[in-house]
């Protein structure tokens, strides 16, 4: 079987503002999302997406070899179904037979299905409500993997995610030409450094607590310290900065300061002083000078996460903030523990603690909440930024940033009226 076809469930939706814009199996875990972990297996040819459907125009950009809700390619052969949720282990999808299904915590998160059950497939909306029943025919097995609910088990998991694909992705001792003044702590064979990356001198690489791994043109200038297990993308640069374990930074992500147990997902700049931890940054967001959230209570209670404006119980006492697409702060910005900053908000700090939600398409001016009148300046900022790293803005994104502003309207309004609510006074002049 050389086709597999990833989707998305209704729990989809517990990953915002992190999935506005792109599917949940395109979030990072470990060293990769998920689609990538399944591909770089090199089992797979052909291969699918199912996703929701404002989505769809920007993944084919993205992503032109796949097979977007295309219904047609579904029923032209034999494809492995995967759940977008599921953090499988390689070894468990290679093993899958065809008359197999693979149940993950009550949940069919993977199953084969021949051109006739895709006939089936292409008549409903939600291919979850089908796959049990499809499963009935098969033998079922249970695995032990983990079905991830919200973005902090992203967190939780990420530790041993990386250990695990460093093991899966492990090519021996690094050969890489570093400087004399570089100094190496661990086991040679938990460190790998593309000889492409570039290491200056100063920098210390720690795999005593765990591997790590450096990817190609990745750069380490000097006083950089480096913590496993961690992950540095290709391209990435890191200035002076102190990365704690359980730490993955996607591809060309500039960062400094203090990092611990959190990901950047990729394009994002955290390039000065400052501490982020137990968080999640998407693309393109920029973390102004001294921005520092807090990733544990005072009282080291479990902490609760307002995701979409709702609090949240995590279950956790360590967990930071969760940062939309195209976010931006201004130096010194405080964020509270377990805050949710919506796809490109503005935040601009009033030297305390900002507010734990900040819905999409809004900034904080002066400690106040207030809607973008016109997000065209906001697009045309986006446009600049990603221009600086050669990357384009194009019409279905635009489009797709369009969608989530008028889909998030009901979020913002929500925001608006409960800071009136705890300011009557404001609430009078209106």
């Amino acid at each position: 079987m050389r086709r597999v076809a990833f989707f998305e469930d209704s729990q989809a939706a517990n990953f915002r503002p992190l999935a506005w814009l792109r599917p949940v199996y395109e979030l990072r875990c470990g060293h990769f999302t998920l689609r990538e972990r399944v591909l770089q297996s090199g089992r797979y040819e052909e291969w699918g997406a199912w996703l929701r459907p404002e989505l769809a125009a920007t993944y084919r950009e993205e992503h032109p070899a796949a097979h977007v809700l295309d219904d047609d390619w579904l029923k032209r052969g034999t494809t492995l179904l995967v759940n977008g949720r599921w953090l499988p282990d390689a070894a468990e999808l290679s093993a899958l037979g065809p008359r197999q299904a693979v149940a993950c915590e009550g949940t069919i998160v993977a199953i084969t299905v021949d051109p006739e059950e895709a006939e089936v497939l292409a008549t409903v909306d939600s291919w979850p409500d089908v796959l049990p029943r499809l499963a009935r025919s098969r033998e079922l097995v249970d695995v032990p993997g983990t079905l991830v609910d919200y973005p902090w088990r992203l967190i939780e998991l990420n530790g041993d995610q990386l250990t695990a694909d460093f093991l899966r992705r492990r090519r021996g001792a690094s050969k890489a030409d570093l400087s004399a003044q570089a100094a190496l702590l661990g086991r040679d064979e938990d460190i790998y450094i593309d000889p492409t990356a570039q290491i200056d001198p100063f920098v210390v690489i720690d795999a005593r607590t765990g591997p790590i791994w450096i990817d190609a043109g990745a750069r380490l200038q000097p006083f950089t310290r480096l913590e496993g297990p961690c992950f540095i993308g290709r391209e990435a640069q890191l200035f002076r900065a102190n990365v704690r374990e359980a730490t993955s930074i996607g591809p060309a992500c500039r960062v400094g300061g203090e990092v611990e147990a959190s990901i950047l997902h990729g394009f994002s700049n955290k390039y000065h002083d400052g501490f982020l931890g137990h968080s999640y940054v998407c693309p393109w967001v920029n973390l102004g000078a001294l921005s520092t959230n807090s990733d544990l209570k005072n009282d080291y209670s479990a902490v609760r996460v307002p995701l979409w404006g709702e609090p949240l119980d995590t279950g956790s006492t360590k967990v930071g903030c969760f940062i939309g697409d195209h976010a931006k702060a201004a130096l010194c910005s405080l964020f509270n523990t377990g805050t949710s900053i919506g796809v490109m908000s503005m935040i601009l700090p009033a030297g305390e603690l900002l507010p734990k939600h900040l819905p999409s398409f809004t900034r904080l001016w002066h400690g106040e909440i207030e809607e973008l009148a016109d997000i065209g300046p906001a697009i045309e900022t986006a446009r600049i930024a990603m221009g600086r790293r050669r990357c384009v803005l194009s019409p279905a994104m635009e489009q797709l940033l369009q969608f989530v502003h008028d889909a998030t309207a009901g979020e913002r309004a929500a925001a608006l009226a409960r800071q009136a609510g705890r300011r009557p006074e404001i609430a009078a002049l209106g």
